[in-house]
């Protein structure tokens, strides 16, 4: 099992489940943006749900949208430098404060609204089948009365797809304006979110049969996916907070309700993810209780045979012992008239040797009773 880590900031590949696939972003095998330019994905004018300009910079976008009444700009980038973020604050008046959380990055998914403009930071997520890992990514979103502006600041989310599908089966939705790309693009997140929860299940049954298995590693992998599904559920509980203040804002701000529903539908999609989440969170948190327990119980039955292996060692040195005690006995008695002296009691006794024999099987019949009641034979 290969050692576990998060990732931030790299490419992502969850694709979008309730639509069909399109052609990826061929930015999202390149590699990472390290001049500090900033690339520029796409810039497009939209009216009624058509394309109507594909402006080459941004201050043709500027003039070709001052140009055209009732349309919307469309400007996706990667990794913006300064001087474009700055340069897309001053044409269209964001706030200072939002503009700082662009340029730092790192941020909490979160939605604030300044005036007539709403500042949306999301997380992005994937699972890695090869490697069993999960890498998260962040978009920013500005979205105004005639613009969306994203932000990718890592390779993920793949927005190629999004932008392809509002420009064909879903024009109509791509008509309703800006909230509706917004809409788009949550309902992106979320769907990629999806593959993530079925791979971390995944990875729980396998951590399941691991821990009764006695795999030694299955401690460290747990605490591994801990990791991991802390991270997920700071992209997916934060969430729900977002996509509740734009529910908040349905009335207000006169939202289409076709519109509503979709959002409400990304709003359940959303919920079920962050409950499996939270799910998720208790169940390994019970695992590593019946991890805990498994090893020590498997470390007190190996105490417990060291100990019988002990016992048994201890009894058959007390047998040996006492074995060595009885012979001893005669031994020493055999070895005393072994000497060779020539002024020996016993020497001119006619009985004598019987009376050393006698001796010997005397001493060592007490020797063996005694041992004997000692539990020691």
């Amino acid at each position: 099992m290969v050692d576990r880590r998060i990732r931030r900031m790299f490419p992502t590949r969850g694709g979008d489940q309730r639509h069909p696939p399109v052609t990826p972003d061929p930015l999202s095998a390149a590699e990472p943006d390290v001049t500090g330019t900033g690339r520029i994905i796409d810039l497009a004018i939209y009216r009624g749900g058509e394309r109507i300009a594909s402006p080459a910079s941004l201050p043709e976008l500027y003039r070709l949208l001052g140009d055209h009444d009732d349309s919307m700009a469309w400007i996706g980038m990667y990794r913006p430098s300064t001087e474009q973020i700055n340069s897309l604050a001053e044409e269209f008046d964001l706030h200072e404060l939002a503009v700082e959380d662009s340029i730092v990055a790192h941020q909490r998914p979160k939605l604030e609204r300044y005036g007539d403009v709403l500042f949306v930071v999301l997380s992005a997520a994937r699972y890695l089948d090869d490697v069993e890992e999960v890498e998260f990514g962040e978009l920013h979103v500005f979205v105004g009365p005639n613009f969306v502006i994203t932000m990718r600041h890592s390779e993920s989310p793949d927005l190629t797809g999004v932008r392809a599908r509002l420009e064909g089966e879903d024009r109509d939705l791509l008509a309703m304006g800006p909230e509706a790309v917004l809409y788009a693009v949550l309902d992106r997140v979320v769907d990629a979110y999806l593959p993530v929860v079925a791979g971390l299940e995944n990875d729980i049954d396998e951590m399941e049969m691991q821990i009764f298995s006695g795999d030694p590693r299955v401690s460290r992998r747990i605490y591994e996916l801990s990791r991991e599904v802390i991270e997920f559920r700071r992209a997916t509980h934060p969430l729900q907070n977002v996509l509740a203040g734009l529910e908040a804002g349905f009335d207000k701000y006169g939202v289409d309700e076709e519109l509503q529903r979709y959002l409400r539908d990304v709003a359940d999609h959303t919920t079920l993810v962050a409950e499996r989440v939270d799910g998720f969170q208790q169940i390994l948190r019970d695992m590593l209780t019946v991890n805990a327990t498994l090893v020590a119980q498997r470390q007190n039955d190996e105490m417990r045979a060291l100990t019988e292996a002990s016992n048994e060692q201890n009894v058959e040195v007390k047998k040996i012992s006492a074995y060595a005690a009885i012979l001893f006995a005669p031994t020493l008695i055999g070895t005393v008239y072994g000497m060779n002296f020539l002024h020996m009691p016993e020497l001119e006794w006619e009985y004598g040797y019987l009376w050393a024999l006698g001796l010997m099987v005397v001493v060592c019949t007490v020797l063996w009773l005694w041992f004997r009641s000692k539990d020691w034979l």
